[in-house]
């Protein structure tokens, strides 16, 4: 549901947000359940008279987390008093303690967070040994076999460019336009037992993230041969494709504003949703 037209002189103001999606069904507002925009809508009525909606860069699935979801919301001018560092701990007083607003600032007046996104990062989490780490059960996907890394990191390698997805995103329930989407990235780092797969691109289908990480781990687990993952996206049918990973350890990280370009693979100084990251080890850890 989009807010009603805006009637006169409005300040629009950014927003960064991160939440653990462990307790949630998705960030949308939600007819059954509760979405993580509704507590930060019902947040910012508490400060704002005109309760003003959130539109958001993306949307996240039931468990999904989150460390850089991007929205807007405009108010009136003369209710735009509070700077950005004020507004932030403003909400974060009324939010529980899984949801929180990393950053707020003012935005310019035609800022859109979904139609200005050139493009977005997500990154998922396996734990790959024979007993859970207890403390990572809510954020990472238990895998008690072995994985081969090598066989992971080929089948990835196959993935980055632009391709037709529709084997590895599920029927979101409503009509749709084209599943080619354009990845920049794909790729499997190793530190010990934990596995992370940096998946970057322009934009992404219902759980897609997730048709390709569980086809990743089949990969490394030896089900299918690595090259194999040619065919799978040749033939555009969900059936042939692995398994769709659990919700649990899939984050969106981060959402790229680069001035209406797609990224190519790594972000530019002030081209990301939040301040750049120590991404060099990343880098290292793939051979």
């Amino acid at each position: 549901m989009e807010a009603p037209p805006e009637t006169g002189p409005v300040k629009k103001y950014k927003l960064v947000i991160a939440y653990d999606g462990t307790g949630y069904e998705g960030w949308q507002v939600q007819k059954i359940g509760t979405g993580v925009q509704e507590l930060v809508e019902q947040a910012l009525a508490k400060l704002f008279p005109s309760g003003p909606r959130l539109h958001s860069s993306s949307r996240t699935d039931t468990g999904v987390h989150a460390l850089g979801m991007v929205a807007h919301f405009s108010v009136p001018k003369p209710e735009a008093r509070m700077t950005g560092r004020k507004l932030a701990l403003a909400l974060n007083a009324h939010l529980p303690e899984d949801i929180r607003v990393r950053s707020a600032a003012l935005a310019k007046a035609k800022f859109h967070a979904r139609f200005d996104a050139g493009g977005k990062q997500y990154r998922y989490f396996v734990w790959n040994h024979h007993a859970m780490n207890p403390l990572l059960r809510k954020t990472a996907w238990h895998v008690p076999r072995p994985l081969d890394l090598k066989k992971m990191r080929t089948a990835a390698r196959l993935f980055v460019g632009r391709h037709d997805f529709r084997s590895f995103t599920s029927n979101p329930g409503y009509e749709r336009g084209s599943t080619v989407r354009r990845l920049t990235r794909c790729d499997v780092v190793r530190s010990g037992a934990e596995y992370k797969i940096i998946i970057e691109g322009d934009g992404f289908l219902y759980k897609m993230c997730r048709g390709m990480v569980g086809t990743l781990v089949q990969a490394g687990l030896g089900k299918f041969p690595p090259e194999e993952v040619k065919t799978m996206l040749a033939k555009t049918d969900r059936r042939v494709a692995g398994m769709t990973a659990p919700a649990l350890g899939l984050v969106l990280w981060r959402v790229y504003y680069p001035k209406h370009k797609v990224p190519s693979g790594r972000p530019k100084p002030g081209e990301s949703s939040e301040p750049d990251e120590a991404d060099q080890a990343d880098e290292a850890a793939i051979e």
